[in-house]
């Protein structure tokens, strides 16, 4: 008995990304995991506008049932882009850098004022002799 008017594949694909999803939220400091979940996230609202148009159910007699899982297969393909600017925040966050912008202000992190603790002061040679005083003669 078919209850839902979307095939099986729509439901593949967005647990699945749901399953990484939850990776990556469990996985704070793996960079992978989240651009993973981001990439899934795109590839879905992509596939959810072709199984929304291929499978949408036509005509006036529908079932309560299929009018309440179309409208939730559209409001969740309506908050698909918040999620992905969420989950592109949380990958800078993390730390990773990717080339594209995308036009939003962001709070810039700029690090040039900022000293590495990995590479220690090169020892001078010679002793800085103009800060002694100079020695007395007797």
């Amino acid at each position: 008995m078919d209850y839902a008017a979307l095939p099986d594949s729509y439901q593949w694909g967005n647990f699945t990304v749901l399953t990484v999803g939850v990776w990556a939220i469990a996985q704070r400091d793996s960079i992978d995991a989240i651009i993973m979940f981001l990439i899934g996230l795109l590839l879905t609202i992509l596939t959810d506008i072709i199984h929304l148009s291929i499978y949408y159910p036509r005509g006036h007699n529908l079932t309560d049932l299929q009018r309440f899982t179309a409208g939730m297969a559209i409001f969740s393909l309506l908050l698909k882009p918040l999620s992905c600017f969420f989950v592109y925040q949380m990958y800078r966050e993390r730390g990773g850098e990717y080339a594209f912008n995308l036009g939003f202000p962001t709070v810039s992190r700029d690090r040039s004022a900022y000293q590495s603790i990995d590479q220690q002061d090169v020892p001078c040679p010679y002793p800085d002799l103009d800060s002694k005083p100079a020695p007395r003669p007797f």
